[in-house]
This record gives C-alpha cells, structure tokens and sequence, in this order.
C-alpha cells in the first residue's frame, strides 16, 4: 500500500503503522504539495493530510472515495534562547521588529496557512508581523530539512532566523534543545489543525479505519496531537 502523508507525521508514524497489519510504504511532504502529486496522476492507496481541504477537494473531484479526521494539532512559536527577555510572551516577541520570524509556506503546507490565520486572528498587530515573516520551508523552491532536525531547529540554530512558527506536536522534542525555547500561543487565537485522511483507493479502508481507532489515538496523543 502506497501513502502520501503530511510531513508533520513523519516521527508518529512508524509507531502507528507497527501496529497496523498490513506492510505500508510512505512518502512524506508538505500537503499542498503532496496532493498536487496525486491531481498530476500520481499512484496513492491514501492520502494523510493536515488540513481537511486538501482531502476534501480529492474527494469532491471524484479522485477520493472517502475522507474522515483522524487527529488534530496547533500552533507553538519557537525563539533562540538569548532573545527573549524576562516578562515576554508570544505576542511581545512576535512584534519585536528587530526578530527575525520564519514561517512554512502558504498554499504549499497547510502550518503555513494556520499561521496566515493566527497574523489574521492577531489584528492590527498580526499586519506588521504577516509583513515580516519569511516563508523558509514547504515551498517548491525551499531547501530541505536537513535529516534528524526538526524545521523549527535548523532554521534557528543555523542563523537563518531568530523565531520560528510550526506545530505544537514538535514542541516536547524542542523543549529538550538549550538554545531554544517554545512558548505557547493561546486558544483564542491559536487555529486547530485537523488531520485528515483521503481514500483513493478500496485497499486503503482498512488504514483509515485503523487512524480512527483508539489504539491511533493513543498513539497520537503521546506524540503531542490531539484526538
């Protein structure tokens, strides 16, 4: 069985797929850019997704049998250790001008369309910020990650930025790294990220049964999403 996934599932995923029957291979990518792939006629047994949208067009131009959520996510800002200062937050850094923010790409990976929602949910505020961010990762032209680093910790400790906005499910491996620290970003204007799975094909009922069951919650809350 062939599955295109989101890249932000890259580390849950071989813990969910020992768990399924059937063996499973996998490509991961930014969503955008993955379900291009499959409108180009790529082969796809199913596609995993972290948003509805992409699924959801698959699925109402005939190419999907299927679509069902599976998990959820949300927003974390990550910030060199050394530039934030006693008493900031979230907001006080992401205004800062002198900071520079990276962002993922929007339109090609869905994080880099909940952050254009979260400048949108900060208001006047959020028009500055959306100003500044760079789009330096899950664009066509975007350089890779390197192997074994998280997005959010190659583009800080390489120099590129100061600030970072990516998942919240990659916020437990990145409170482990000294130079960087991971701050929250409340509710009200923190967009929830839904996961969800597009069936192309009839071999694939059975994975996207098994992403719905509790033993995958489980699974997927203990690597920091939500069910």
């Amino acid at each position: 069985m062939h599955v295109l996934a989101a890249g932000s599932l890259r580390g849950v995923w071989p813990q969910l797929m020992a768990h399924f029957s059937h063996p499973v291979d996998t490509q991961f990518g930014p969503a955008g850019l993955l379900r291009e792939r499959i409108e180009a006629g790529e082969p796809c047994d199913l596609f995993a997704s972290a948003n509805v949208a992409h699924p959801q067009a698959l699925l109402q131009n005939g190419r999907a049998r299927s679509v069902a959520v599976f998990a959820s996510n949300t927003l974390c800002l990550t910030a060199r250790s050394d530039a934030v200062r006693e008493g900031d937050d979230w907001l006080s850094l992401l205004t800062r001008p002198d900071l520079r923010l990276a962002t993922s790409t929007a339109g090609c990976d869905p994080s880099g369309d909940y952050t254009q929602e979260l400048f949108t949910r900060m208001g006047d505020a959020g028009v500055a910020v959306r100003k500044r961010a760079l789009a330096l990762v899950g664009g066509r032209e975007s350089a890779p990650v390197p192997p074994g680093k998280l997005a959010a910790e190659w583009i800080i400790q390489s120099g590129q930025a100061d600030l970072f906005i990516g998942y919240g499910s990659y916020a437990p491996k990145l409170r482990l790294i000294p130079e960087l620290k991971v701050l929250n970003i409340p509710a009200p204007f923190n967009p929830r990220a839904e996961y969800a799975c597009a069936v192309m094909t009839p071999e694939a009922e059975n994975l996207a049964e098994f992403l719905q069951s509790e033993k995958a919650k489980a699974i997927l809350q203990q690597a920091g999403f939500g069910v």
